[in-house]
């Protein structure tokens, strides 16, 4: 999770439980678009595409929250953009009505990311954590870990590295305004300056393995390799199956020239580094 366009922040109640779970956990989302999501994987996905393979993560990535509230107490949500009714109507749409919808839209990502962590506070979760939508087969055992850590009595916080040099998940119990200032969102740096913000205001973290985002053509490669070829990322760690990009990729490999299009992505991105 490293930046994008998402002004303002809003909660749009679709289940308010009586008791809140523990750990809320919101995902940064957008509403599929062709044109509008995913388009750093344009090329080598065409536009519809890409907006296919937003909506199969948003569906694996909520899947994943769900598996991970078998075992903690977790709630789900999408914190969402652009606002509006077509937003709302296509996540009440595609996902399942548990998942919690919050707006959190604005210029600069660092308020996206602080305006879904308020609303998960203001709601009554003792843990707060955002999620990015860009990984799919995200071990649900770091979920659990995630919400373990932050049941623990203490202030503290947890990050999730992403191999680009962002993360893909950050969860607090407070209100740290100083993890999301002075960050170079988009860069290979928002991981080490987060954790530099947290050692400044003295915030303990407690950092996960890494994991991998889909966001250009060596990514989306490997998570062919994931998906289709059984390659294993991590010895230790177990991938969230992810049903529906699975079926999707395998659906497109079949029916178009889309395995040639991410090698050809990937042998160029490779040789421009």
């Amino acid at each position: 999770m490293q930046g994008g366009r998402f002004g303002r922040g809003r909660t749009v109640d679709i289940v308010k439980p009586d008791q809140p779970s523990s750990c809320g956990i919101a995902v940064m989302a957008k509403a599929s678009v062709p044109g509008h999501t995913k388009t750093r994987l344009v090329p080598p996905l065409t536009f519809e595409e890409a907006a296919a393979f937003n909506t199969a993560f948003l569906q694996d990535v909520a899947a994943n929250i769900f598996g991970a509230a078998k075992h903690a107490s977790i709630a789900g949500y999408m914190a969402f953009g652009p606002p509006g009714p077509d937003s709302v109507s296509f996540f009440q749409r595609m996902l399942p009505r548990e998942i919690g919808l919050l707006e959190a839209w604005f210029p600069n990502f660092g308020d996206c990311l602080f305006s879904a962590i308020e609303q998960l506070l203001d709601r009554g979760h003792a843990g707060a954590v955002v999620l990015n939508s860009d990984s799919p087969t995200l071990p649900t055992s770091l979920l659990i870990e995630t919400a373990s850590v932050l049941a623990q009595p203490g202030d503290r916080a947890v990050l999730g590295p992403s191999i680009d040099g962002g993360y893909y998940l950050l969860g607090v119990k407070h209100r740290h305004r100083r993890l999301f200032e002075d960050i170079a969102w988009s860069t290979e740096h928002v991981a080490r300056q987060t954790l530099e913000r947290a050692a400044e205001i003295g915030l303990r973290v407690h950092v996960l393995p890494p994991w991998y985002d889909v966001d250009d053509a060596w990514s989306l490669s490997t998570l062919r390799s994931e998906l289709c070829d059984e390659a294993v990322i991590s010895a230790s760690l177990h991938r969230h199956r992810a049903p529906r990009s699975a079926q999707l990729l395998r659906a497109l490999l079949a029916a178009t020239d889309l395995a040639d299009r991410i090698a050809s992505g990937a042998d160029a991105q490779r040789a421009a580094e």
